[in-house]
């Protein structure tokens, strides 16, 4: 058996996890943290036999196993399978038709095949994301704005910590969708040139912001603008570059009247 000592030099718990697949060593690193008799630091799968480490999945919940989150563990366990040894011990077609390629895979791994591969570095990340909810409801641009500044600046920070630059900027600001007329404005800023300036992208930010706002005088115009057409008839109101006598419409001269919505053309009954 090892010892890692670190635990009590600087406070800090270390545990080590040894596995011949990925998912085993994952697993193995819970058993060295959680598992009563097992849980001083180090575990490997090699010092069990394999009753041993059978009788030991028995005692761990699906939901340990790396990979099986809360929901798909309530649903192996409407199936019955609720401990690591059940699912190592499912049928792996079962697995791929009743779930996915994914936990088919899973399933493999606790078996000691390795399925996944190992990373030695860490990939850079295709999109990263900076965002949180207010304490409190604003309507404040000002604040918003703030928010974004403060958002985007760590977001550039992560950027450059792995070495890329972002090609476009994506905004998105919403209400809570419990309360009353929810709102979701998205928006995307291209640059003109990768970059990995926090200016350059807090001014792109800025920009996908205010486009993103909706403007309270143009959400007035619009339902004044459909109230209009929906009183006097469709585009009673409507853009002067539209035409008032377009030739690109589409000819109707066989349409037949609208006898059940427009009064002035019910048919006429005549003796």
């Amino acid at each position: 058996m090892w010892t890692v000592p670190g635990a009590v030099q600087i406070g800090i718990p270390v545990s080590v996890g040894i596995g011949p697949s990925k998912t085993l060593a994952k697993l193995a690193n819970h058993v060295a943290k959680r598992v009563t008799g097992w849980d001083d630091g180090v575990f490997d799968w090699s010092w069990l036999s394999p009753a041993e480490t059978d009788a030991l999945m028995a005692r761990l919940p699906a939901g340990k196993v790396w990979g099986v989150g809360p929901r798909l563990a309530a649903r192996l366990a409407e199936k019955r399978i609720d401990t690591a040894l059940k699912l190592k011990r499912a049928d792996p077609r079962w697995l791929q038709r009743n779930f996915s390629v994914t936990l088919e895979r899973t399933a493999a791994e606790l078996n000691g095949v390795s399925c996944l591969s190992l990373e030695e570095a860490a990939q850079p990340r295709q999109q990263i994301i900076s965002s949180r909810s207010f304490g409190e409801k604003t309507s404040d641009l000002a604040v918003l704005s703030a928010a974004v500044r403060h958002h985007i600046a760590r977001a550039a920070e992560k950027l450059r910590e792995q070495g890329s630059a972002a090609r476009l900027v994506g905004v998105s600001a919403r209400t809570s969708p419990f309360g009353d007329d929810p709102y979701h404005g998205y928006t995307v800023v291209p640059l003109a040139q990768p970059s990995d300036d926090t200016l350059a992208l807090a001014a792109a930010a800025l920009a996908g912001l205010r486009a993103a706002a909706p403007d309270p005088r143009r959400q007035r115009l619009m339902r004044t603008l459909d109230a209009i057409n929906r009183a006097y008839g469709h585009s009673c109101v409507k853009l002067a570059s539209e035409a008032l006598t377009p030739n690109w419409e589409m000819r109707q001269d066989q349409r037949s009247p609208c006898y059940t919505t427009r009064f002035d053309q019910l048919p006429t009954a005549r003796a």
